[in-house]
């Protein structure tokens, strides 16, 4: 469970995708195997320039690159996997929009409690292979790009009952400083049994700062169907927290500031017809991850709608 509201990859139906979704970030809208990756409510991630910490106690002052450079690596994850589809002889292309009560990613507000639009496109292949690029912005300003993620990834049938899959996966930060401290590549494996029950671990590595530490998180996901087109949705999370962003006078630096590892999870309630889907989450978020980013935690409850083509 992982992202809900605004945020967050093509995938499994069964499988959250960070591409689309936003409260406790591995929570996402389930999806078809190909929608676009990242357009959920809860998972899920602006510019300027930004000084950067080193942890060693004196300022690095050096700029960020330019707020182009994190979207090149972005859609560097995308184009990555396009050798591979294009070997293929059938591409599928989706696309989808979404509005979300807010973005937040693995129990993290990613935005303040105010809608957030999103659109997402990706490809897809009968042999499993596919890539996406998503962007969300908040509908106050809707010029400005909160967040921008990449995906590439790869399915495999394992049985009958159990599918395997393969992600890489950029998140970029371009109109929030605050954010900057998230910026990341993330790789992930994750196990799902008949497009109800889902497993995931993440490796982690952050882009922005100077702290560059791996870091994990594990995801349990559960999504079981219901009469009337409903389903039942929960997850719970486990992740090591990411650097903090802190100023000093003007100057704004990252470390981790001993925020240990957090606990999040969401219990919820989605609906899909056709390419329609509309998701109520109840979000839960362990309160030290508060201090972690600084910031007051996610809302309560996240909703999304949203509509595949």
């Amino acid at each position: 469970m992982a992202r809900y509201g605004a945020n967050a990859s093509a995938l499994p139906a069964s499988y959250p995708d960070p591409m689309l979704c936003d409260a406790s970030r591995p929570a996402c809208a389930e999806l078809p195997t190909t929608s676009p990756a990242g357009v959920c409510g809860h998972r899920a991630r602006g510019v300027a320039s930004y000084p950067h910490a080193d942890l060693g106690g004196s300022p690095a002052l050096r700029p960020r690159a330019s707020a182009w450079r994190g979207a090149r690596c972005a859609l560097a994850v995308g184009v990555a996997c396009l050798p591979a589809l294009a070997g293929a002889q059938a591409i599928t292309w989706n696309g989808t929009a979404a509005v979300s009560s807010q973005l937040v990613d693995r129990g993290l507000a990613i935005t303040p409690d105010t809608p957030v639009l999103q659109g997402a496109v990706s490809m897809s292949t009968a042999s499993g292979w596919s890539a996406g690029l998503t962007a969300s912005a908040e509908a106050r300003s809707p010029g400005k790009v909160v967040e921008a993620l990449a995906q590439g990834s790869r399915a495999w049938a394992l049985s009958d009952d159990w599918q395997m899959q393969g992600r890489l996966l950029y998140y970029d930060y371009p109109s929030n400083s605050r954010l900057h401290a998230f910026d990341r590549a993330e790789a992930n494996l994750g196990w799902i049994y008949r497009d109800v029950l889902s497993f995931g671990l993440a490796a982690i590595r952050v882009t922005g700062g100077s702290d560059h530490a791996l870091r994990g998180a594990a995801d349990l996901d559960l999504r079981w169907p219901l009469p009337w087109r409903l389903a039942l949705t929960a997850g719970l999370g486990y992740a090591q927290s990411l650097p903090s962003p802190y100023r000093h006078r003007w100057q704004r630096y990252y470390a981790n500031l001993d925020a240990g590892p957090y606990g999040y999870g969401q219990l919820g309630l989605a609906w899909n017809r056709g390419g329609w889907r509309a998701e109520l989450d109840r979000v839960m978020t362990d309160p030290a991850s508060r201090h972690q980013a600084g910031v007051p935690g996610a809302s309560s409850w996240v909703a999304t709608i949203s509509r595949t083509w």
